[in-house]
């Protein structure tokens, strides 16, 4: 039997494709101050000064327990849980909605593209292959603004994030369901992602190909010896080589 060719290319968002320009804390600490304040106007009788904290606690509660049982929380649930504790359980979907848009514009603006973005799906596409992309993130919309706001989402056939999924990279349905959209085996597909665990274990449990992009991976890459990616890259413009030379393995 003649040797499956790759024929598709899943892409990582943060890490991958973007980073963040500044420290995460301050920046998610003013996102979480424009939601309160938002939610004040509405009516709601929150303490600016504590209820920004005690979000930001029950997000990082739940997202521990994400991680251990690889089912994503929404943004949208914990911000629910968090108002109904408050004794505002019949929140309106749109007011809740509204709320994290301004958290998210807050947050989005510490996103920043990799220089090498464009240029290097360019030449992926350029080079026949299909493109998709799966994201662990709490909220689908905002993913799907931030491919927006930079350009990516014309390269790809799909965006699935778990949030809209309910699964969490490496969990091995996620990339089931990436591949259903092309009914490709996984052998015709790699990924590319800075994380060793969910992008890389992930997809090779899953029967696909692997490239691990070690730019922005920090020291995560000592902390897990045992994954082998199939190639390492240290930059975007290095992947079209890394892929002529999978397929010809």
């Amino acid at each position: 039997m003649a040797p499956n060719i790759l024929r598709a290319v899943i892409f990582d968002l943060g890490g991958t494709l973007m980073h963040e320009s500044d420290a995460t804390q301050p920046v998610n600490a003013r996102g979480d101050e424009a939601l309160t304040l938002y939610l004040r106007e509405q009516g709601l009788e929150l303490n600016l000064s504590t209820f920004p904290l005690e979000f930001r606690r029950r997000l990082d509660d739940y997202f521990k327990q994400r991680e251990k049982d690889l089912l994503e929380t929404t943004y949208s649930f914990v911000l629910r849980d968090v108002l109904t504790h408050k004794g505002y359980g019949e929140v309106s979907d749109q007011i809740i909605r509204e709320a994290l848009d301004r958290l998210f514009a807050v947050t989005q603006t510490n996103w920043a593209l990799e220089e090498d973005a464009l240029a290097a799906l360019k030449k992926i596409e350029a080079d026949g292959y299909r493109m998709g992309l799966i994201s662990n993130a709490g909220d689908d919309k905002d993913v799907q603004q931030l491919l927006h706001k930079f350009g990516l989402g014309r390269f790809f056939d799909f965006a699935l994030t778990s949030a809209a999924c309910s699964y969490r990279k490496p969990h091995p349905r996620i990339f089931e369901l990436a591949l259903s959209n092309w009914y490709f085996l996984p052998e015709e597909a790699v990924m590319i992602g800075d994380n060793l665990d969910a992008d890389i274990r992930g997809a090779q449990n899953a029967g696909l190909a692997a490239i691990w992009i070690k730019r922005r991976a920090g020291s995560r890459g000592a902390d897990q010896p045992h994954v082998q990616p199939d190639a390492a890259v240290s930059s975007l413009a290095e992947i079209p080589s890394a892929l002529d030379r999978l397929q010809v393995r």
